[in-house]
């Protein structure tokens, strides 16, 4: 019969070998167009710049409904003095109104009064000002979209650049535990030998140490490579532990990649299109600018309705006599408005837009300039490391025999223990070399999808 305390040993045993199985599925395989649609979902970076876009979409429905007339409805109850003289006044600071009280001697009796007022303004004619601010507004939201565009465009070279440097390091731990295996098995097979007396013990000591320092640089690369992961984990959302990154199909396996030509795409490019639609901006503002400053053909109409307690003969009735509307009135008219020194301001304006244009096509033109170096710059890399490609395998084949032949040597008694050492030496760092070799080729081309407006064709074809 089982006892309680065996019962509870096989729960322990089972959680055991069972958690960790969870933890495996818990884990998933990232290609690099999964890393990049989870930054695309995750980044609150990507959601502000959209957010700005609604703000600019939102922006031109505001400035539409501001060409709707002014309706304004009023109505006031006054008590007060009804004094006044005849002459004219200017509109400067607030002058309360005085309808009638001229009369030759003041009176300082309370008059009661009412006024309600309906009046409407709407800008008739205004020589295509609000078709003018409609097209700037609409330059804006264009602007934030080549933004937000831009900013993922970054995050994706950001994000596939990390990707590349995770693979690489994934590669170079392969190494750095194929090395490490290789001094264990010479430590194996030195100890062996020394044991029987063949060879001295200072051989055990050295491969003794020689494995440690493997160990060491082991761990050094695989403590790189997680911190790879926790950079990627800042752009995707996906924690460092669950993250396995998915080997390429040319991995490290000592074929030569396959050459990616892409056609330069300089007016799709999103690092060139935010410049494009910047400079919008500025020529729909010259535009805005020059209608702003133009007559304005003004529809103005209103009825209002007046009480008074004071009646047409000047004589004065009770307060609330002038509660209730007496009279009742109504206009309308057509007006133009235009400021004399209007050309004076468009001057102004047009001159500070006509350099903040200029200044943002220079903007432009370096921003090409530098794609257009970095293109140039890729296509030297990619001329190197294809040459460097068609070499390091043989190195790596050559370096690959050589280990053999000179560990079966060293077991005979032929050569010492350095020439061995050196031997695998030479072969790690001719892995190493490929796979930095291989991993200058990938980012070149990725520079180069980068400068050509082809990124995002690159990153599908990487599978």
């Amino acid at each position: 019969m089982i006892t309680f305390q065996k019962r509870k040993g096989y729960m322990l045993l089972y959680i055991c070998l069972v958690l960790p199985a969870f933890g495996l599925l818990a884990q998933t395989h990232y290609n690099l167009q999964k890393l990049i649609t989870a930054s695309e979902n995750y980044l609150p970076v990507l959601k502000q710049k959209q957010a700005l876009i609604n703000s600019a979409k939102a922006s031109v429905t505001d400035i539409r409904h501001s060409f709707l007339p002014q309706l304004n409805l009023s109505d006031q109850l006054n008590i007060g003095t009804d004094n006044s003289l005849a002459g004219t006044l200017l509109p400067i600071g607030i002058n309360p109104s005085t309808s009638g009280g001229v009369r030759a001697s003041g009176n300082m009796q309370l008059v009661g009064g009412n006024l309600g007022v309906l009046y409407g303004e709407y800008e008739l004619v205004n020589f295509g000002l609000n078709t003018a601010k409609i097209k700037t507004a609409e330059a804006v939201v264009g602007l934030q979209k080549s933004d937000l565009e831009r900013e993922k465009y970054l995050i994706q070279l950001q994000v596939s650049k990390l990707y590349f440097t995770a693979l690489k390091t994934s590669y170079r731990l392969e190494t750095d535990k194929q090395n490490e295996k290789r001094y264990d098995s010479i430590f194996t097979v030195i100890k062996a030998l020394t044991l029987s007396g063949l060879r001295a013990g200072s051989d055990s000591s050295l491969a003794k140490a020689e494995l440690s320092k493997a160990r060491i640089t082991y761990n050094q690369t695989l403590g790189n490579l997680n911190q790879i992961k926790e950079q990627l984990a800042y752009y995707t959302g996906v924690p460092a532990s669950q993250l396995v990154i998915d080997h390429l199909a040319s991995s490290f396996d000592n074929q030569l990649p396959l050459q990616i030509n892409r056609i330069p795409d300089t007016t799709g490019n999103p690092l060139i299109e935010y410049y494009l639609r910047k400079k919008d901006i500025f020529l729909s503002n010259n535009n805005l600018i020059r209608k702003t400053y133009q007559p304005k053909i003004l529809l103005a109409a209103s009825t209002w309705a007046r009480g008074s307690s004071i009646q047409y003969n000047d004589d004065y009735k009770s307060l609330g006599t002038g509660l209730g509307y007496q009279r009742l009135n109504y206009a309308v008219g057509i007006a133009l408005t235009y400021n004399l020194f209007n050309g004076i301001y468009r001057k102004d304006k047009l001159t500070i837009n006509h350099f903040e244009t200029e200044a943002s096509d220079f903007e432009l033109q370096q921003e090409r300039l530098a794609l257009s170096t970095a293109s140039l710059q890729a296509d030297n890399v990619l001329l190197t490391t294809k040459a460097n490609l068609a070499e390091l395998p043989v190195q790596l084949k050559s370096a690959e025999d050589t280990y053999q032949q000179k560990l079966a040597q060293y077991k005979a008694g032929i050569i010492s223990l350095i020439d061995l050492t050196n031997a695998s030496f030479v072969l790690y760092r001719s892995q190493t070399d490929y796979i930095e070799t291989l991993n200058d080729w990938y980012l070149a081309q990725l520079d180069k999808a980068v400068a050509t407006g082809n990124l995002i064709q690159f990153i599908q074809t990487i599978k």
